[in-house]
This record gives C-alpha cells, sequence and structure tokens, in this order.
C-alpha cells in the first residue's frame, strides 16, 4: 500500500558552522513556516538536529517530511559530506534511510543563497550608490551575487526558461589584483605570509583582521586588535566618535570595503552581471555604516573604459535574514539543481 504524502511540508536547512536553520514549506512555495534556528554544537550531528527540530514542533512519524533540500556550508558533492567548521559529517544514502525521505538535496550554501535572492522582498535589500534607482538593471542578464564571511563566497544565477539556473563558482579563489599603493604593499606582505594571494584572503573575517595588521605594519604603527569583531568595533567607534586611536582599524575595514567593490566589479564584468549584484554574507549586514561611507561603488565602477558598463549595474546588501532558506525551497523542485 503506497503512502498518501501530498499533504506534507516538505524540510529546508541552511547549515553553517555554528547554527542550523531549519524551516517547513509547502512544496512548491516559498513561504517559510517554523523556522527555528539550531546550535550545531548542541547536537551529535545532522539526523540528530533534525529529530530534535521535529520534536520542537510535535510532529509524529505520519507527519514528518518526505522530501528535504539542505544547504551546507562546505563541500557536497561527494556521498560523504563533512562540515567544514564543525564536528558533522553524514553519507547521503544514511539520511535518506533514517528520515525515510523520498527525496533529498544537498547544496552549497552559497548556491542556496543566489537562489534565494529571486524571491527577498524590495525591502529586504539595500542600493549601494546614491545614483541608483530601485528597479534598476536588466532583469533578463545574469545577477551576481558575492559576500564575504568565514570565506568569500561567489556564486551567478541565470534565468532560465521555466527555473533560475545557479552558477556554483569559486571565484573566491581568483587571484588579489591591487589597484594602487597601498595595495601594492598589502599584496607583499600578505604574500611573505601566504604565498599566492586569493582575493579571499583579503575578503573574509580573517582577512579583515589581516588588513589591520597589514596597514599598521606598512604605518610604523601597534596593532593591539586581535580579532575582526575588534577591528569592526573600533572603526564603528571612530566613525561616529572621531576616536584617534581607532583610526587605523576604521581604515582598514574602508580598504576592505574598497577591496571588495574592485573584485565585484571584476567579478561583474566576468560574468556580464547586467542584471545586479547582490552583497551577501554575515560581514557587511553589520557593518553597513561603514560599507555606505566607504569607496565600495567608486571602486566597483572604476574599470577605465569598461566603467560605463559597470556604472549601469545596481549594487545592493541583502539584508533578508533567511535567504539561503529561501533558495533552499527554490531548490527542492528546480530541475536545474542536481
Amino acid at each position: 500500500m503506497t503512502r498518501d504524502t501530498s499533504h506534507r511540508l516538505a524540510l529546508v536547512g541552511d547549515i553553517g558552522g555554528t547554527n542550523a536553520r531549519l524551516a517547513l514549506v509547502q512544496p512548491g512555495s516559498h513561504t517559510l513556516q517554523h523556522i527555528q534556528t539550531l546550535a550545531c554544537a548542541e547536537h551529535a550531528g545532522l539526523e540528530e538536529a533534525i529529530q530534535a527540530y521535529y520534536r520542537m514542533l510535535g510532529l509524529s512519524e505520519a507527519e514528518q517530511p518526505v522530501e528535504a533540500c539542505l544547504a551546507f556550508a562546505c563541500p557536497v558533492h561527494d556521498e560523504r559530506v563533512s562540515m567544514t567548521n564543525n564536528h558533522w559529517t553524514f553519507l547521503k544514502r544514511e539520511v535518506r534511510e533514517s528520515l525515510r525521505l523520498e527525496r533529498f538535496k544537498c547544496l552549497n550554501d552559497f548556491t542556496a543563497m543566489a537562489l534565494g535572492v529571486p524571491h527577498i522582498e524590495a525591502s529586504e535589500r539595500l542600493a549601494i550608490g546614491e545614483e541608483l534607482t530601485e528597479g534598476s538593471g536588466d532583469a533578463a542578464s545574469p545577477r551576481l551575487v558575492i559576500g564575504p564571511g568565514t570565506g568569500l563566497g561567489v556564486a551567478g544565477l541565470v534565468r532560465g526558461t521555466h527555473n533560475w539556473i545557479p552558477l556554483a563558482t569559486e571565484g573566491g579563489h581568483a587571484s588579489f589584483a591591487p589597484t594602487d599603493e597601498i595595495e601594492d604593499g598589502l599584496l607583499g606582505i600578505f604574500r611573505r605570509r601566504h604565498g599566492r594571494v586569493s582575493v579571499e584572503r583579503l575578503l573574509c573575517g580573517q582577512g579583515m583582521l589581516e588588513i589591520y595588521q597589514a596597514l599598521g605594519e606598512l604605518r610604523g604603527l601597534p596593532t593591539p586588535l586581535d580579532s575582526a569583531a575588534s577591528v569592526s568595533q573600533a572603526a564603528h567607534e571612530h566613525l561616529h566618535h572621531d576616536e584617534p586611536q581607532n583610526a587605523l582599524a576604521f581604515d582598514a575595514v574602508m580598504r576592505f570595503m574598497k577591496i571588495l567593490g574592485a573584485v565585484a566589479g571584476d567579478a561583474a564584468l566576468t560574468l556580464g552581471a547586467r542584471g545586479g549584484v547582490y552583497l551577501c554574507g554575515g560581514v557587511l549586514p553589520r557593518n553597513l555604516d561603514l560599507l555606505i561611507r566607504s569607496d565600495f561603488r567608486h571602486a566597483f565602477t572604476d574599470k577605465n573604459r569598461l566603467s560605463r558598463y559597470n556604472a549601469a549595474i545596481p549594487t545592493w546588501v541583502v539584508t533578508a535574514p533567511w535567504t539561503g532558506l529561501l533558495g533552499a525551497a527554490e531548490a527542492l523542485h528546480n530541475e536545474e539543481v542536481a
């Protein structure tokens, strides 16, 4: 006898090193229900966390989803998935069997972020650049999704005949190209520390700290701050209170934003992202006031013979809290996502 599962909601998830964000959706819908955030460290593994989520909702076995799409902050192309920044590891077939899933999709978290972008509200994005008007950009052209967090995520998005098509990339590992003498100096210090220097070396949380340290070395100044969070906090204090002891941190964050603008502009040229650039990740929403004050937009458009091309491309910061979950909901029945 076959089971009638047509009435069941599906499970979607966005799982990082620290937290697992889970929700339910009606298959074919992007309306998130019963959103919960679970601490990964409090659960032995993926299956245990999902079962804990079901218990929180009071779902009986007969009510539990038979479809799931989960996004992970790690590579997901192999049968075994091992989280980069926590202890979780699992085999896809074992999760499918244990949770009695008829459909189970795994995707990278930044691919999910890209797929979620078309489903955010206009009020959940902030334009960077005074010349931009809401709705600018070519809706039929590719979109670029880029954002610094633990690393630098880069993905593309193309409108297909029936579905959005995500373009997974490793663009964060492209080579860093300085644009002025200060960045020449940064490159020398980063090369001494790391050998080849990718853009991700600078454009991530750790990169913000290392830019601060490198600027201090170039200027012969002490660098007592020891985390990206403390650099960011000091930069905010300088912005709002003009405290001289925090000027180096402020300059480091301003440089971080300028480099991000240049890198995003290069990626937009590479992809032909006339549909717009969406800035995601964990770093920018916490530093919006600094981003707005920075040279991000100037660096994005400063492309010599192609400056007018980039000037026509809108750039937005995504402020929506659940973009990855929306992307997982999109991917669930998207034929372009395996």
